[in-house]
């Protein structure tokens, strides 16, 4: 019996070498940028990796976003915990790090559930605001604070992500502006002179 531990042992590490190779898929979803909310989820007993990364709940697997700003326009992201408050984020773009949202206490109080302009509104719920150029991007995130409700992480939260996309002014167009204000400015220095 003494023999079979030592076998047990080199499989257990054979199969934890192996691990990182077998990628489970990932479920992506199209990120609108119409300023509408989309959830995201998170779930360490119901993630097929068990980890806590965001999540489709339906499948337990990893769930990222694809995200398009048109050219000549510029997108902003914004990303808001929700049910309790207490929760952090890291999020990813095409793999690499975006950003953090706002540090926020762990401890969870009231839930709003998917409310997300009122957990935006409230600081006990942390958030984020990015910038994306034009491009197509594949959006991820992950949990890095869980919410505390009686002394358990809970590990499990809800959030939302939204996208809103403005035209970049041309510098053309910025240049004539720019170029007309002293014009303006001079006639309406005429027009106060003469009318006095």
């Amino acid at each position: 019996m003494t023999t079979l531990q030592p076998r047990r042992a080199a499989c257990a590490i054979a199969l934890a070498a192996c691990l990182p190779l077998l990628q489970l898929p990932v479920q992506a979803a199209a990120l609108a940028a119409d300023g509408q909310w989309a959830e995201f989820y998170v779930d360490a007993l119901t993630a097929r990796d068990g980890g806590l990364g965001w999540i489709d709940t339906d499948t337990g697997l990893a769930q990222t976003f694809e995200v398009s700003v048109p050219v000549g326009f510029v997108g902003r992201l914004t990303v808001v915990d929700g049910g309790f408050a207490g929760d952090t984020f890291a999020l990813s773009l095409g793999g690499q790090p975006l950003g953090f949202t706002s540090a926020v206490p762990a401890t969870a109080g009231d839930s709003l559930g998917v409310d997300f302009e009122a957990a935006l509104a409230d600081g006990r719920y942390s958030r984020g605001v990015f910038t994306l150029q034009a491009g197509s991007y594949t959006l991820g995130g992950r949990l890095l604070q869980s919410a505390v409700l009686d002394g358990v992480a809970l590990k499990a939260t809800v959030g939302g992500l939204q996208l809103q996309v403005s035209a970049v002014p041309e510098p053309g167009n910025l240049a004539l502006l720019l170029a007309g204000l002293p014009l303006l400015g001079l006639a309406l220095r005429r027009r106060c002179e003469g009318g006095a």
